[in-house]
């Protein structure tokens, strides 16, 4: 007759599981013990939240730009119409101006990448708004019919006298030859300030507006953002790579770029962006590679940080 073999289990053996519990025994509420415990941590994370959140500013517009400082948005609008901000000149992903991208020698990543948004600072930042309007201005077909060297003496023209106006206000420019530019401007700024700018921009003739491209580099082409950011220490040489608003500690993990920005050589560096970047993909590769790299890979044995961080374990052994 063949044995019956009973069925192995946790409970029989000498194991820790199979051994009867000796201690004392006391009640034990799990689902009161849950209860308090998400009270707690959820009094906790508001308090902590009201205490130590960073600001909640209002996001920067267009329309707001454009109400607070008229004279930089207008000669801003100008650049964009003569291709001479600075995404007009950014080349790659943008357009392709030459000699415009950042390089190490042979190294050129922006070319390499190619044009993938394209943009025509006068047609997407000025005409093709003031199209959208019930009743665009007459001043888009003087624009579109005069040629590439009227428009630059257009607007070049009319941007030397906004500099000398007082707070670049259109009103107070000096009379002269600037063709359709005064009008398209001024209808352009009449557009911001009624906030309809901000959407065409950011619709892209889509049904949703979830693209901020077209208005954030709108933005940055002048004065007004960068003067908003180095007051709340977001500027490129204040930490602002890993700042919140008002100097709050923010995106700590980007320490790292963010420190070569503030010492030298690197921050007057023209191509600061891709030596900075090759530096950190650089040290990252060899942070990898430091079990295989003999010397880095003996330091835990040279310099025993462990040990004293894990004093007890090395003292029982």
């Amino acid at each position: 007759m063949s044995k019956k073999i009973s069925p192995m289990s946790w409970r029989k053996g000498n194991g820790i599981a199979g051994r009867s519990w000796k201690g004392t025994n006391r009640e034990y509420d799990l689902f009161k013990e849950l209860t308090v415990g998400v009270v707690v941590v959820s009094l906790l994370v508001v308090a902590a939240s009201a205490i130590f959140s960073s600001p909640d500013d209002h996001s920067v517009t267009l329309k707001s730009w454009a109400t607070s400082q008229p004279g930089d948005f207008v000669v801003t609008a100008n650049a964009e119409l003569g291709g001479t901000s600075d995404t007009a000149g950014y080349g790659p992903p943008y357009n392709s101006t030459s000699g415009s991208t950042q390089t190490i020698g042979a190294l050129d990543l922006q070319s390499l990448a190619g044009v993938k948004i394209p943009i025509d600072t006068s047609k997407d930042f000025v005409i093709d708004p003031l199209k959208t309007l019930p009743n665009p201005p007459a001043a888009i077909a003087t624009w579109t019919a005069a040629s590439s060297d009227e428009q630059a003496a257009w607007t070049l023209a009319y941007g030397k006298a906004l500099d000398k106006a007082k707070n670049n206000n259109p009103s107070n420019v000096a009379t002269g030859n600037y063709g359709p530019v005064p009008a398209l401007t001024n209808s352009l700024l009449t557009m911001a300030k009624q906030g309809s700018l901000d959407s065409v921009l950011q619709s892209g003739g889509s049904f949703y507006n979830f693209n901020y491209t077209r208005s954030v580099l709108f933005l940055g082409d002048g004065a007004y953002l960068n003067n908003l950011a180095s007051t709340l220490h977001l500027g490129g040489d204040q930490w602002g790579m890993m700042n919140e608003t008002g100097n709050y500690p923010g995106q700590s993990w980007l320490w790292l770029f963010s420190a070569f920005y503030q010492v030298e050589p690197f921050k007057s560096l023209p191509n600061a962006d891709l030596v900075v970047l090759m530096i950190v993909v650089a040290l990252t590769v060899l942070l990898m590679l430091v079990p295989l790299i003999p010397g880095l890979r003996s330091l835990p044995k040279i310099i025993p940080i462990h040990r004293l961080i894990w004093r007890n374990y090395y003292k029982r052994r």
